[in-house]
């Protein structure tokens, strides 16, 4: 009797130990399947992370790419543009200067008595007449001797510059009005500029779109105001035939 419950004993305890290894086995088990899915877990993750980053890089070298393209295609526009300003900078110096050509033929008489000059300048073409050549003292009525002046301009503006903008400047010395009744040399300087736009307006039907005037009065002078000679050089029209659409460069305030 007491050998048999030694045997149960022994039978009881084969079964629990049994058990528990059982159990430690199934744990086991399942600690292995939950590594084995973490360790699938981590490297699908380091696949999406290696993925991710090789599409960053993908994105990234398109977008260098996209941006290296239009630099170039930039730079080209910008290439062609310089060409096609060039050519056309080229082709309106060629104008300014037929025009230069034409003028000293036309003006030949007014400039060999020195009362009308020619300069080709930054500004463009820049034609200079002593303000007698147009107009008796204090006064904008231009004579008729200066009307044939005038037409040789006119008929240069309507040939070989029709795009060119015209800018008509006046200018005076600086002896004060005494007599002639205007308010200041501004408004005799103006005046003056203003008369030689309407003559080549209506008389020579230059586009008036193409037209500015400004008086200056005394104050851009070209020599001293100490001797008659030099007040004279100060008396003067200018014309300035500017290069059309090419230069921003606007007549001188």
């Amino acid at each position: 009797m007491k050998f048999s419950r030694v045997i149960f004993i022994f039978l009881v305890m084969f079964l629990f130990n049994g058990c528990t290894y059982l159990h430690k086995a199934r744990n086991f088990d399942t600690m292995e399947m939950e590594n084995l899915n973490l360790k699938n877990v981590m490297e699908q993750l380091q696949k999406d992370k290696l993925a991710e980053i090789q599409r960053i890089n993908a994105e990234k070298d398109q977008e260098v790419l996209d941006l290296k393209n239009r630099i170039y295609q930039l730079e080209k526009e910008k290439e062609n543009e310089l060409l096609r300003v060039s050519v056309e900078k080229d082709r309106e110096l060629s104008a300014l200067e037929q025009a230069k050509i034409e003028l000293e033929e036309s003006l030949k008489k007014e400039i060999s008595e020195y009362k009308a000059k020619l300069q080709m300048t930054e500004r463009g073409l820049v034609i200079t007449f002593l303000s007698e050549v147009f107009f008796d003292s204090g006064k904008d009525i231009i004579k008729e001797e200066g009307q044939d002046s005038l037409r040789s301009v006119a008929l240069v503006l309507n040939k070989n510059v029709l795009t060119s903008q015209v800018a008509i400047e006046g200018h005076t010395d600086n002896d004060p009005i005494k007599y002639s009744g205007w308010k200041s040399n501004w408004e005799l300087s103006s005046g003056r500029a203003l008369a030689v736009l309407h003559y080549i307006v209506d008389e020579c039907k230059v586009d008036p779109k193409r037209l500015s005037a400004n008086g200056y009065g005394e104050y851009h002078q070209v020599a001293f105001n100490d001797i008659p000679k030099n007040k004279q050089k100060n008396r003067r029209v200018e014309i300035v035939i500017l290069p059309s659409k090419l230069s921003k460069v606007k007549v001188q305030q």
